[in-house]
This record gives C-alpha cells, sequence and structure tokens, in this order.
C-alpha cells in the first residue's frame, strides 16, 4: 500500500486525511521535517510515497492527478508531492537537505515542507511533472481567511464534471470527439465505478471486433449489417478503455501495448472478414483487401519514422509548420485537415456504414481512395516540412531510425562495406536508394511472369540499395522516408507475386505473412515510443530483415511452382508469427511487471 505523510498541524474540519484513505495511501502524520524524514524511511521501498501537507485544501481529483498517476516517477501539485520506488532516492536525498536547513524542527506555519522538496528536487535538477489542474483547486492556504476561500473556489468547481471532461483525449479526431466520446466518457465512469480495468474494457472491444469480422466473413446481407454496428460497438469501447485509463488514472505497460497493437488487429482482421464475405459470394477481393493493409501499414510507418526523426531535433521550426499552425487558428480548418488524414474514427465509421450498405468490393475501393488521398496530403505536408526546416538531428534520432529500419544480416554485412562510399555520396543519397530499389523489386514481380528469374535478379539489387541506404547515420533531411520505402517495397513485393502466382489460397497466405510481418514491425515501434529500445538483434536476424524475407521470397517464386510458393507462403507466415508474438508478449509481459513506465499515445490519432 502506498504510504503518504501528512506535515504540519492538522486544520480542523479538514478532509485531507480521509481523501489520501480513499486513494489508497495508508496515512501517517508527522510533526516537522525530522519526523517526516523518519517516516519516509520507515516507508516500504518499493511503494509509493507521497509528502502532503495537512493544510491542503484542494478537489480529490487534484490530488488523484497529483499523487496516482503511474507514469512519472516523481509529480507534485501545490502542497503535495509523491514519489514512486524508482525515484525515491531522489525524494530522500531532497528531504535529506530539507531537513538540515531546517535544523530538525518543525515546518513554519506560512511554509510548505512538501512544496520546499519540490523546490529542492528542481534545483537537483530531477523531472518533475505537474499535471494541468485547470479549475482544479490544490492550494496551502497560509491563514483562515485565504482557507476560506479556497474551499469556496472548491465548492465553486464541479470536480467530477472536470474529470469527466479530461478523460476525454486532448487531441481526436471528429467522428470521436462528437459522436462517440459525448457519451462513452459515462461508460468509461460507469466500468470505473464497477471495478472494470481499461485492459479488460480493452479486451472487449478486441472481441466485438472479431465477432464482427465473423458476421462479415458470412458474406449475407444480415452479416454485413451486423459486422457495421459490431464495428462501431468496438469502436465506441475502443475509445472507452483510454477514456477509463485517463478517468481513473489506471495506466499501465501492458495496457498501452494492448491498446495500440488491438487496434491494428481489429482492423486486419476485419478486412480479413470482408475478403471472406466476398468470396462466399462470389468475388475475390484478397488482393484488395492486402493493398488496403499495406497502404494503411505504410501509412503509420510515415507517422512513426517522421515523428522519431524529429522527436528531438534542434532548431525544429519551417514557413510550412508556421502556416500549419496559422490555419489551426481557424476553428472550421483544424475539423477539416483532422478528417482529411481519414483517422482510426473516420476510417471505422465509412467502413462499417460501407460494409452495411454495400458490398466489400466497394468498400475496399472506398478505403483505398480515401487512405491514399491522405497518405498524399500527409507525406506532401512532411516532405515540405522537412526541406524547409532548419533542424539538427541527434544521435537518439539517427539510431530509433536504423531500428525501426528492421534491416537484416545481408544488409548490415553489405552496409560496413558501403560506408566509405555512402560518406562522398549527397545527402538524398538514402532516401533515393531506397525508392529506387524497392521500386525495381516491386515492379519486376508486378511486369514479369511468375516463375521467372527477374524477380530475384531485383532482389540482390534491393539487398545492395537497402545497405546503401543504412550505410551513414540517418540524419538527412528526407531520411525519415527510407523506413516507408523499405515498408513499401517488402509488403508490395508480396502481394505481387502471390498474385502472380494466381493459385486459390495464394493472396490469403500472403496476406497472413504481411500480417505477421507488420506486426513485427508495429512491436518495435511501440518498443522505441516506450523507450524500451528496438526488439533483440537475435529476432532480427531469425526473421531475416526486410531485405532478407523479400529475397528468400523472390528466390521461392523462382523455384517454386504456384502451388508450392502457395504452401511456402503459409509455413512463411507461420513461421514469423509465432516467432516474433512469443518475443513480444514475453517482452511486454515482463515489462509489465518490472513497472516500466507506460506511454499511452495522446496526439496524433491513428
Amino acid at each position: 500500500m502506498p504510504t503518504a505523510i501528512l506535515t504540519g498541524q492538522p486544520v480542523p474540519g479538514s478532509s485531507i486525511e480521509s481523501e489520501l484513505r480513499s486513494l489508497g495511501f495508508d496515512v501517517h502524520l508527522a510533526s516537522g521535517a525530522a519526523d517526516t524524514e523518519t517516516l519516509l524511511a520507515r516507508a516500504p521501498g518499493d511503494e509509493r510515497v507521497a509528502v502532503v501537507d495537512a493544510r491542503f485544501v484542494g478537489h480529490p481529483h487534484a490530488l488523484r492527478l497529483g499523487l496516482t498517476d503511474p507514469r512519472f516517477p516523481l509529480a507534485a501539485i501545490p502542497g503535495a508531492v509523491t514519489a514512486q520506488p524508482a525515484a525515491r532516492q531522489t525524494l530522500t536525498r531532497a528531504m535529506a537537505r530539507e531537513n538540515s536547513a531546517a535544523g530538525g524542527g518543525t515546518a513554519l506555519a506560512v511554509d510548505s515542507l512538501a512544496d520546499r522538496i519540490t523546490a529542492a528536487l528542481d534545483a537537483d535538477g530531477a523531472e518533475v511533472h505537474r499535471p494541468e489542474l485547470g479549475r482544479l483547486v490544490a492550494a496551502v492556504p497560509a491563514d483562515p481567511q485565504a482557507r476560506n476561500e479556497a474551499r469556496q473556489a472548491v465548492a465553486a468547481v464541479d470536480d467530477e464534471a472536470v474529470r469527466l471532461k479530461s478523460a476525454v483525449k486532448a487531441r481526436d479526431g471528429f467522428v470521436t470527439t462528437f459522436l462517440i466520446s459525448p457519451y462513452s466518457r459515462y461508460i468509461a465512469r460507469w466500468c470505473a465505478r464497477r471495478g472494470l480495468t481499461p485492459n479488460q474494457v480493452t479486451t472487449a472491444s478486441l472481441i466485438t471486433a472479431l465477432i464482427a469480422a465473423g458476421c462479415a466473413a458470412t458474406g449475407t446481407r444480415a452479416g454485413f449489417v451486423a459486422a457495421g454496428v459490431l464495428l462501431i460497438a468496438s469502436f465506441v469501447l475502443d475509445c472507452t478503455d483510454g477514456q477509463l485509463a485517463r478517468y481513473s488514472l489506471q495506466y499501465s505497460t501492458l495496457g498501452a501495448w494492448l491498446d495500440a497493437t488491438f487496434d491494428r488487429a481489429k482492423e486486419y482482421a476485419y478486412y480479413a472478414g470482408l475478403a471472406l464475405g466476398a468470396a462466399r459470394g462470389g468475388d475475390d477481393v484478397w488482393a484488395l483487401a492486402l493493398a488496403a493493409m499495406v497502404l494503411q501499414t505504410c501509412r503509420h510507418v510515415v507517422d512513426f519514422s517522421f515523428n522519431e526523426a524529429n522527436h528531438d531535433a534542434t532548431a525544429n521550426t519551417s514557413p510550412t509548420a508556421a502556416l500549419s499552425g496559422k490555419l489551426d487558428s481557424v476553428g472550421w480548418t483544424v475539423w477539416v485537415r483532422r478528417m482529411i488524414v481519414l483517422p482510426i474514427g473516420e476510417r471505422w465509421a465509412m467502413i462499417a456504414v460501407l460494409t452495411a450498405l454495400t458490398t466489400p468490393r466497394i468498400t475496399f475501393y472506398a478505403l483505398l481512395i480515401g487512405c491514399a488521398f491522405s497518405a498524399t496530403y500527409t507525406t506532401a505536408g512532411r516532405v515540405l516540412r522537412s526541406l524547409t526546416r532548419r533542424a539538427t538531428r541527434t544521435d537518439r534520432a539517427a539510431k530509433a531510425l536504423a531500428d525501426l529500419a528492421d534491416s537484416g544480416p545481408l544488409a548490415e554485412a553489405a552496409a560496413r562495406g558501403l560506408r566509405g562510399t555512402a560518406r562522398r555520396l549527397p545527402a538524398i543519397t538514402a532516401p533515393a536508394a531506397a525508392l529506387l530499389g524497392g521500386a525495381a523489386v516491386a515492379a519486376t514481380a508486378a511486369l514479369t511472369d511468375f516463375g521467372g528469374p527477374w524477380p530475384l535478379v531485383a532482389a540482390l539489387v534491393y539487398v545492395l540499395t537497402s545497405a546503401l541506404a543504412v550505410a551513414r547515420p540517418l540524419k538527412g533531411a528526407l531520411d525519415w522516408l527510407v523506413l516507408p520505402f523499405f515498408r513499401a517495397a517488402e509488403y508490395l513485393t508480396v502481394l505481387l507475386l502471390a498474385a502472380k502466382a494466381d493459385v486459390n489460397g495464394a493472396l490469403p497466405a500472403a496476406f497472413g505473412l504481411v500480417s505477421a510481418v507488420a506486426y513485427h514491425h508495429y512491436d518495435t515501434v511501440y518498443r522505441i515510443r516506450g523507450d524500451a529500445g528496438a526488439p533483440p538483434q537475435w529476432l532480427v536476424r531469425t526473421v531475416g530483415g526486410h531485405e532478407g524475407r523479400t529475397l528468400v521470397i523472390c528466390a521461392l517464386a523462382v523455384l517454386l511452382t504456384a502451388s508450392q510458393f502457395k504452401l511456402a507462403l503459409t509455413v512463411l507466415a507461420v513461421a514469423v508469427a509465432l516467432v516474433v508474438l512469443v518475443e513480444s508478449i514475453r517482452f511486454w509481459v515482463a515489462a509489465h511487471k518490472v513497472g516500466a513506465p507506460a506511454v499511452h499515445d495522446e496526439g496524433e490519432p491513428a
């Protein structure tokens, strides 16, 4: 149980002790700095500890935000400071210094020991999180009049209304903001009051989406209608889990991973369900389903790679960014621009409506057109920003891009031999090499007959161009484009070779293989976002890296018959899925158990 130490002289009528107990704290009273230091030393080292001024007046949710958020090792609000186990030593040092400065005496009546500890932490350079309280009150009144005014301010603000409002993500799409969140936040509160966790709601959302995919797979009009309704229900639950996490501050490493991973699993499983349903009606749309998954995944890679390249860039300004800021100052343009990028709310609403009213083929056509337009819009904007901004990218950004590249042993070995050459080439070399090599292997797969030698030749060229692209640190203005070019090359090659095989079952097998590889790439992103580092090298080598898998698939297309190629794709899909899933689950469960910090996406809608 976490420990809260109340310092100073308690005030008659104060509810701070009961409020701390309602938040799950074991409350101890301290008369001064020396007593506080003693109690701090006695508190269990594997639990959170908080120092709170006994005169504190404020909203219960202000205390909750300041003292219970699991994402931050150190946090503070006026009159209270807290530390998780990882930051206990830092807090203890600050406390010892304050005790020494006070001579071991009692805290002054007009001074707050908790605030002095926070100031000492700031002086030490510790990163102390201070939550945005907005209209919520958190204060340590110095006299009865100030206390009365603070209590009146508390009474004037509805704590629960603020809590419900803050449960909604600050930045989201039009559909989510205006059609889902107005009522899903109340579902989140209902779940919180019944003890449900965000992970349970996330799992319920996944199950609902899988049932929707099953309904779509029936191929009947009733099944399609039910699938559309259930997909919307799944999205409501998908919004609810994050709102529940924010409402009750139930963040976790495992929850962040499940939320992100299940979103992709739900959407791509639904694509498969639509393709199965269409097949029952005599329409083969597996190529469209796979193309939609490839396009959507590449859109995400553009987001991930651009953000990582500019995560901590210095002098990070551009005229394009300034224009974007001006447009955001005009209310209606904000929503138009958010809808143009086709975020998850708009995308799922479109898929659900079209599933219920039209056919899977029309649904995929609309999805491909919408995603292609939004991908063009966002990528063009980011290219312009990259070309017009004067930014110095860091070693950390270059390493993140190198890890996201997923280069295997072939590219790494060739890159070592090309480093000298790469240093003498212009900055555009990396994205140009990735684009030309990827376009060559994909175009060869599309334009030559199945079984011919040319895809294998193109794949060998792709290995060399991939090595050249990563032969030097990815710090160029457009080097973040290397990653989406790699993803598009690999995924499209699988799609085109499976289509060229022209044998029943080849495209579903290719869908499974791309799904498994895409999971590996998403998992890499989530690890890097959580500052957990890239997947282990043995895993990347085992699954071959993007260039190794592309080479193997092209070789199989040359050496095997169409039926054998379909079987090989199936075996590869199962093997890659088993390896990456087992390692991913092992990693995230272990990270969850050791209390790694949770990283939840509060920015761009996916």
